[in-house]
């Protein structure tokens, strides 16, 4: 079953029907968005961005899509796996291209060797002025821990981070290790927003372990405030 899942026919089907659905959400949602005036400056300006939501909202993600499309130099980091193949086409398809990275395991030279090459051309991507957004607790979890790899990007390249809390309701949580949410058309959505945040220059390990901390706090109140915003409880 795996194996034809993974065909690419049937990848391009599922990324076919995940790119409909994405922009079925878009259109047919009463989006609120709070704290846009914390990302204006970023819209605006000829400096790269990097972008955080949680991996679990991928499926609302053009509520946040529709405030970057201005910027045009727009990109998202993708897994390069099976399971990411599809997401990255129907990304593509809802204007949001993909650079493909992800961790990689111990002993896994040719994956690491891919994984530098991809983190390399996101840090290029960035320092030229693009917007780069990441699910920073994908594409493996744990769920709402944000991964290292986004901080690294934006103290390399002195990206401002911004932090974008997503919820739609009516929506199902589903029993999977992100609790994707999927709402259903013609509801209320809510995007939350906080930042700038600066990763120093300076920052070493231990720093970067505490802004872990810090930001993955910060981005699961604004996630849990655009649930509010947008009437989400969980027996929706």
């Amino acid at each position: 079953m795996k194996k034809v899942l993974r065909s690419p026919g049937v990848q391009w089907f599922l990324g076919l029907i995940l790119a409909g659905y994405l922009i079925l959400i878009r259109r047919t949602t009463r989006w609120t968005h709070v704290g846009l005036e914390k990302v204006e400056p970023a819209l605006t300006s000829d400096q790269g961005a990097v972008a955080l939501f949680w991996h679990g909202r991928i499926p609302l993600c053009l509520g946040i899509g529709q405030i970057w499309w201005p910027k045009q130099k727009l990109r998202c980091l993708v897994s390069p796996s099976s399971d990411g193949e599809f997401i990255a086409q129907a990304l593509a398809r809802a204007r949001f291209p993909a650079i493909r990275a992800s961790s990689a395991k111990k002993g896994d030279s040719a994956k690491a060797r891919a994984v530098v090459a991809a983190f390399r051309e996101a840090m290029k991507w960035v320092s030229d002025g693009g917007v780069l957004i990441v699910t920073p607790d994908g594409p493996r979890g744990p769920n709402e821990v944000i991964a290292s790899g986004s901080l690294q990007i934006a103290k390399r390249t002195g990206a401002p981070v911004y932090l974008m809390g997503l919820a739609a309701a009516p929506a199902t949580q589903l029993d999977t290790w992100d609790k994707v949410m999927v709402a259903r058309p013609f509801g209320r959505g809510a995007t939350v927003w906080e930042g700038p945040l600066h990763v120093p220059v300076d920052a070493d390990d231990a720093r970067i372990e505490e802004l872990i901390v810090e930001w993955s706090a910060l981005l699961s109140a604004a996630t849990r405030k655009a649930e509010e915003i947008a009437g989400f409880r969980p027996a929706d």
